[in-house]
């Protein structure tokens, strides 16, 4: 498999906005959080532009840990991989005794290896077996959770994480087929969605599974769930001046971000206050005005980029004790 394919999202955009708390001259060796490793594509970015930096990069994929483990094994000590999901990252720091860091970057999508590599099922465009796990060594897989929730729960997962407004024809047409025989691989899934859907639905916005998989994928994964306590947590890992960078590639996911970050730039003074004491003033500093995206030169070399959204934020006091 080439990594060669793997081309990092933003990734100038992301390095610039990480730069000031990166580049400062305290401390000295700058801790810097890769949240999602993936093929290492921003991971090897950030050892190269910040040649004092140290690397601490996580992933719940042990075959992605592998391959960029070889590609950053020239970065030596410099870079700590480890094999976790990344709300996971309060006690991989204590684990390695670092209280604070100076940056953090997530990139929320799929890795292309796990859309690339046909078996792993996340990918609509080939059959392969449902499963979608991103970690295979645990949870549930896309298949049992077709083949097993209850109708109303699968139209809420379409609902929510799919934003599938066909939910309910698509869950219908699912629970009759599981009957007949349970699913187990993705083109009959594909299939069903695609004679399930009316004409009018078909014609919008690529290919109609789209959704359904983005929904199932979630659910498997546990990914909002996820991000909910993974987002606020790097917030308070981060050094005062520190940075993060957040790439997501769907509403549900930049809704998240942009609601934490929001909250922490907030001021949490009661209203009417002559002067706003230190305790209640903003934690956070906003660095993009919204969400940027990508641009469409970007976009034209690498169509995985086009649903990108990215948002900064600066640490700018501690929280109260």
């Amino acid at each position: 498999m080439s990594q060669t394919r793997h081309v990092p999202v933003m990734l100038q955009r992301c390095l610039d906005l990480l730069a000031p708390a990166l580049e400062a001259s305290e401390p000295q060796h700058p801790v810097v959080v890769d949240c999602t490793l993936g093929l290492g594509g921003h991971s090897e970015a950030l050892l190269s532009a910040f040649p004092s930096a140290r690397l601490i990069a996580l992933d719940r994929d042990k075959e992605a840990l592998r391959l960029s483990g070889e590609r950053l094994a020239p970065y030596g000590d410099r870079a700590t991989l480890v094999h976790a999901v990344y709300d996971e990252l309060p006690e991989v720091l204590a684990r390695l005794g670092v209280p604070k860091v100076q940056g953090v970057l997530f990139d929320l999508g799929v890795s292309s290896m796990q859309l690339d590599e046909a078996d792993r099922g996340f990918a609509y465009a080939q059959d392969a077996p449902l499963d979608m796990r991103m970690d295979q060594t645990t949870g549930v897989s896309a298949a049992e959770v077709l083949n097993t929730y209850p109708p109303g729960e699968l139209v809420r997962i379409l609902r929510a994480y799919g934003e599938e407004k066909q939910a309910k024809r698509i869950v219908s047409a699912i629970v009759r087929e599981r009957e007949k025989e349970p699913f187990s691989n993705s083109a009959r899934l594909v299939e069903l969605i695609r004679d399930a859907l009316p004409q009018a639905a078909k014609r919008t916005g690529g290919n109609p599974a789209k959704r359904t998989f983005q929904a199932l994928r979630i659910e498997v994964n546990g990914e909002l769930a996820v991000l909910e306590r993974a987002i606020p947590a790097a917030v308070r890992s981060l050094a005062v001046g520190g940075r993060i960078a957040v790439l997501s590639y769907h509403s549900l996911e930049d809704r998240l971000v942009k609601q934490v970050f929001a909250a922490g730039a907030a001021t949490t003074a009661p209203p009417g206050l002559p002067v706003v004491p230190e305790r209640y003033q903003p934690r956070l500093k906003l660095l993009t005005r919204g969400a940027e995206l990508p641009t469409e030169e970007e976009v034209a070399e690498n169509r995985r980029a086009a649903p990108a959204r990215l948002r900064g934020a600066e640490r700018i006091r501690e929280d109260e004790r």
